[in-house]
């Protein structure tokens, strides 16, 4: 498929860093980084492993709080039992996603799965911070979470792309989650040769992150290798993917309309100003976040 006049290049490919979170989870960190400190309205977006656990060795995110941002999770490989200190309770298997505004604040855990901890497997996926505008930072906690089955799946006619809807619009295909912000939020697979252009609106910030294989992304048609994240140029619309190689490519492609508001962070809290996030720490200090009930 022939690049649009009016498309996206890529202006920078990052190279993932690689860290450890919660109880020694290996992540391949897009950013937060010293290359990158956020992409508006992202805050943060990090791969979870994959990660093979031998039986009795998996580990995952103990109970922690969040304030003034929503977290994404889509898992690939495994399972994530997530807890809450609003009672919640619930465990996604690989496809299903949790799309979580913490609004107000609350406390919560990301465990692996029982069957997992027991016998071991494979860890893998996803989670993005999404930041919240400065009316909806205090609003209620509330969850959106579809399992893979409901998530909107499409591809082309000659069956060579194919693509998770978890936001936005994509191949004729609208999702099925709601945001506060206007968010594209794509899984694409592409099998070798194969090229597709998705439509993104003019104002949205845009980024495609590689999960497997070699994509060229943009009218440039710019190399991205697996664990690096391309970010696209802020004029233009369209954005060119293709996969240039002999093995499937599979790519997170994200956009999102910025906010354009003061982001003041630290930790798990999100906010506009650094007395709110004083404000958050007394809270959780306080207990008003909640606990998690055993």
């Amino acid at each position: 498929m022939v690049a649009t006049k009016t498309g996206r290049k890529v202006v920078r490919v990052v190279e993932a860093d690689r860290v450890t979170e919660g109880d020694g989870v290996s992540i391949r960190r897009a950013f937060p980084t010293r290359k990158i400190e956020d992409f508006d309205p992202f805050l943060l977006i990090d791969h979870m492993g994959p990660i093979d656990y031998a039986p009795g060795q998996a580990t995952g995110f103990p109970e922690h709080p969040h304030r003034g941002f929503e977290t994404v999770t889509y898992l690939l490989d495994g399972a994530m039992e997530h807890k809450d200190s609003h009672g919640n309770h619930g465990i996604l298997a690989p496809g299903d996603v949790q799309w979580m505004t913490a609004g107000s604040g609350l406390v919560h855990s990301e465990m692996p799965g029982e069957k997992l901890r027991r016998d071991g497997g494979r860890l893998q996926g996803f989670q993005v911070w999404v930041n919240l505008p400065r009316v909806a930072k205090m609003s209620a906690p509330k969850y959106q979470e579809l399992p893979s089955a409901q998530i909107p799946l499409a591809e082309t006619a000659d069956k060579s792309v194919q693509v998770k809807i978890i936001a936005g619009e994509s191949l004729g295909e609208q999702a099925r989650i709601s945001t506060h912000t206007p968010i594209l939020y794509l899984h694409f697979t592409l099998q070798p040769g194969a090229s597709v252009t998705q439509a993104v609106p003019a104002s949205f910030n845009a980024l495609a992150y590689v999960i497997e294989g070699v994509a060229a992304v943009g009218d440039d048609l710019t190399e991205v290798k697996e664990g690096a994240l391309a970010i696209l140029a802020k004029s233009g619309g369209d954005v060119v993917i293709s996969n240039p190689g002999t093995k499937p490519v599979s790519l997170l492609l994200l956009g999102g309309e910025p906010i354009g508001e003061p982001v003041a962070r630290y930790g798990p809290f999100v906010m506009n100003t650094k007395a709110e996030l004083q404000d958050a720490f007394e809270d959780f200090r306080n207990g008003k976040m909640g606990t998690i009930e055993a």
